[in-house]
């Protein structure tokens, strides 16, 4: 049995080009973001896995970053451009895979920012995407990972039930940060990690 890799465009694309939406931004989380995040001041971000684009999109025009958002899945890419009628410049849209695809494809080499909301989940080698995801961070920089932790849901639906990262997994998350910062929401966990 072949399987599709769940950090691929072949898992991603058939749901976005179907029309699956995932869990939106809610006043929580944003106001996470102005605490741990700060002001961008112009400064570069990179929004990892922007699906369409909301989170990109405040971090740009609520927060001040100058943001790129970057989706392996085509349509994913495609919504958020089209949802882009704010006022001023709008983010940088960007087809590419942090698994697979050559960083200098990115418009800037290095982030004050890079967000990866309910993406680390989804990561087949979670310690290869967290040292690309290093070498794209400036010194002094944060990531922000939101993600699910497993067996917070109230089901009892096994599947259901992991669909969260696992305690390993929140340790591999948080190994090797100076600084890491985490704060709940729900089945949610935000982190802000710093090295």
């Amino acid at each position: 049995m072949i399987t599709t890799s769940t950090a691929s465009a072949a898992y991603w694309e058939p749901l976005w080009a179907q029309g699956r939406r995932y869990r939106q931004l809610d006043d929580a989380e944003r106001q996470l973001m102005k605490e741990y995040l700060g002001p961008g001041r112009g400064r570069p971000a990179l929004d990892l896995g922007s699906g369409d684009g909301a989170l990109t999109r405040h971090l740009q025009h609520e927060l001040g970053y100058r943001t790129t958002g970057v989706d392996c899945s085509p349509s994913a890419v495609a919504l958020a451009a089209a949802h882009d009628t704010g006022p001023g410049p709008g983010p940088a849209w960007r087809c590419w895979d942090i698994t697979a695809d050559d960083r200098t494809a990115l418009p800037d080499p290095a982030y004050a920012v890079i967000t990866c909301r309910l993406v680390y989940r989804w990561m087949d080698d979670k310690p290869t995407f967290l040292d690309r995801v290093r070498r794209l961070l400036a010194p002094g920089g944060t990531l922000w990972v939101v993600t699910e932790v497993a067996g917070r849901r109230t089901t009892t639906d096994p599947a259901i039930l992991r669909l969260g990262i696992t305690p390993a997994e929140a340790e591999t998350l948080t190994a090797g940060w100076s600084i890491a910062r985490t704060t709940d929401l729900d089945v949610l966990r935000c982190y802000a990690l710093r090295p």
